[in-house]
């Protein structure tokens, strides 16, 4: 739905990205009064620049009442226009500070989740040694799915991701950085919980539903490798966990993230010497334009931590 006056964006000026990352920032709180601890401004004014900034796109970009807050359509569309822009925008500027010899601005690092507990994963390492070369870059770190961090790279949101290498894009830098080890586990009521694996085949198996993740990765690929019935799907580790504990669905999980699930008695592997499969890490980044100085920084600091395996 559009607003009644037409909109009179012409030229952006400085006033204009501020109101968009006021926007920015409300889309990703949920609200105007979570949005004004983000942004230390009073509800009133975060509520001030939206509605400047609706009258400057001539566009309602969300609704706000006793339902709760909500982006249109149209919103939810600026929105994503509007992290294409202040990456541009953030790009830039980290482009001058090259030319001056400077490091400062934003890095953007996004990850894939549960690699906090991967005792080969040292990222909290390479953290501190990124933090301790370029003190005045501000780190900002997310967690995404695998597609969603390569199209983060891709567009300029994210300058540095790491994620399961599953395939490759000639649009991306791939630096290897760890493994990791996913067995196959089942809750506590389902069926094979207590029962003997010695000799469950793949036969076996597959007559039970299976849980896996809905987006191309090693666990799509291996699943359809081996023909398992996904009968749940998941878009993170964790959900994937959720569905295992309820007892009706098998699935594969990182071994270092089910193990407190495992000593509580609530998952147990399945025949793991046999039901398993490993995939590696890898730093990425796009290729072009050529990184900056902070995102080689952080890309050499990865490098350095996980020298040596």
């Amino acid at each position: 739905m559009q607003v009644k006056n037409r909109a009179v964006l012409g030229q952006l000026s400085d006033m204009d990205l501020r109101l968009l990352r006021v926007f920015k920032a409300v889309a990703e709180c949920g609200g105007m009064t979570a949005a004004e601890l983000e942004l230390n401004i009073g509800t009133s004014t975060v509520s001030r620049h939206v509605k400047d900034l609706e009258t400057r796109l001539g566009l309602v970009l969300c609704r706000r009442g006793r339902a709760g807050f909500a982006l249109t359509a149209e919103g939810q569309r600026v929105y994503e226009e509007t992290l294409r822009l202040l990456a541009s925008v953030d790009a830039f500027r980290s482009g001058i500070d090259d030319i001056h010899g400077r490091m400062g601005g934003e890095l953007e690092l996004a990850l894939f989740d549960k690699t906090a507990s991967n005792p080969q994963a040292h990222i909290a390492g390479a953290i501190a040694r990124f933090g301790a070369q370029a003190p005045g870059v501000a780190l900002n770190v997310h967690v995404a799915s695998i597609n969603a961090i390569e199209r983060g790279i891709i567009d300029g949101r994210f300058h540095v991701g790491v994620i399961p290498t599953h395939r490759s894009s000639q649009s991306l830098a791939y630096a290897d950085l760890f493994g990791e080890t996913m067995l196959l586990y089942a809750g506590r009521a389902h069926p094979l919980f207590g029962a003997d694996h010695r000799r469950l085949g793949w036969t076996e198996l597959r007559r039970h539903e299976f849980a896996g993740l809905g987006y191309h990765s090693p666990n799509m690929d291996f699943s359809h490798r081996e023909r398992l019935a996904r009968r749940a799907t998941a878009y993170d580790q964790e959900a994937i966990a959720l569905l295992i504990l309820s007892g009706r669905y098998l699935g594969f999980l990182p071994d270092h993230y089910a193990q407190p699930f495992v000593q509580a008695g609530q998952l147990v592997a399945v025949a793991p010497k046999r039901f398993f499969y490993r995939c590696r890490f890898a730093a990425i980044w796009r290729r072009s334009p050529q990184p900056g100085r902070a995102t080689a920084l952080f890309a050499q600091c990865l490098a350095e931590a996980h020298a040596g395996g």
